[in-house]
């Protein structure tokens, strides 16, 4: 099975990799060209345009930052529009809004194309082990024909149904996190400041009915002020706004998502960014000093 892969970021990086692992023949392209030599040293083949990328495969699979980036990797010249056409299918993997969502799917299926949304619940671990999950919606035949790529990259695909399902999935879900994130962090903060072992915490949380992996994870590395980027963290505040809309149009109270946003704004304006999302703790330590 060939397949194309657009955006080589730390998570599109870690699935083409998985997938020429796995026999895939994979041709890649990245808006930094530079990025692509690692995947060509494992056998991937490199184009200088989406456009290209969608006139050689049959599928292609993206996973881009942000919904810019998703729609400008689609409308711009030599995009995904140029080459799209009946016989291509189009998965658009990155974590984006709904209304961007529906906005590639129509201008896909208006030139012939087919198209699945497939946002992914997983950060770099989960991808370079092929353990995302992806939650995925729209053309039911190309979910179908994906499966065997899906197998690679993730442990579980959900199909939900119409575009746009996939896109508010993953928004709740990183929302979830980001407000379990930012608690987390306040806690560990307020076990230190009130003279305790943040480390004895983790023991405590690790043995009881709140334990899970992204606090056995991350809690060590956020102890020693570590933050390697899994996730970024400016990705996840934007994950929060994009929730917070989706709460708006649903008119769901969502104070708690919204506080959780707050300090993930302020951990920007602090300009940790580019760092993993646990670096929301330095924020919550910058509002106790």
């Amino acid at each position: 099975m060939e397949v194309g892969f657009l955006g080589l970021g730390i998570m599109g990086k870690a699935m083409s990799l998985n997938l020429l692992k796995h026999g895939f023949k994979v041709t890649v392209w990245n808006r930094t060209l530079s990025k692509c030599d690692e995947l060509v040293e494992h056998g991937a083949s490199v184009c200088e345009s989406p456009a290209q990328v969608i006139k050689k495969c049959k599928y292609t699979i993206a996973m881009l930052s942000d919904p810019c980036a998703a729609l400008s990797v689609v409308f711009d010249k030599d995009g995904v529009l140029d080459q799209i056409c009946d016989g291509k299918g189009y998965i658009d993997m990155s974590t984006v809004d709904a209304e961007t969502s529906l906005k590639i799917n129509e201008a896909i299926t208006g030139k012939g194309g087919r198209f699945v949304e497939g946002p992914v619940s997983g950060s770099k671990k989960p991808a370079e082990d092929g353990q995302l999950i992806i939650l995925a919606a729209g053309d039911k035949a190309l979910f179908e024909e994906s499966i065997p790529a899906f197998d690679v990259l993730g442990k579980k695909s959900f199909f939900l149904g119409q575009v746009g399902n996939g896109a508010k999935m993953k928004l709740i879900v990183n929302m979830i996190m980001g407000s379990m994130m930012n608690a987390f962090s306040e806690g560990l903060v307020l076990a230190d400041k009130s003279g305790l072992s943040s480390d004895t915490l983790l023991d405590i949380l690790d043995l009881g009915a709140m334990t899970n992996p992204m606090f056995k994870g991350k809690g060590p590395s956020m102890n020693k002020s570590s933050y390697p980027p899994a996730f970024p963290l400016k990705h996840q505040q934007k994950d929060m706004r994009l929730a917070l809309a989706l709460g708006d149009e649903n008119a769901v109270s969502m104070p708690v998502a919204a506080a959780a946003n707050e300090a993930f704004k302020k951990a920007r304006s602090l300009g940790l960014g580019d760092l993993d999302f646990s670096a929301v703790i330095e924020a919550v330590k910058f509002s106790r000093e």
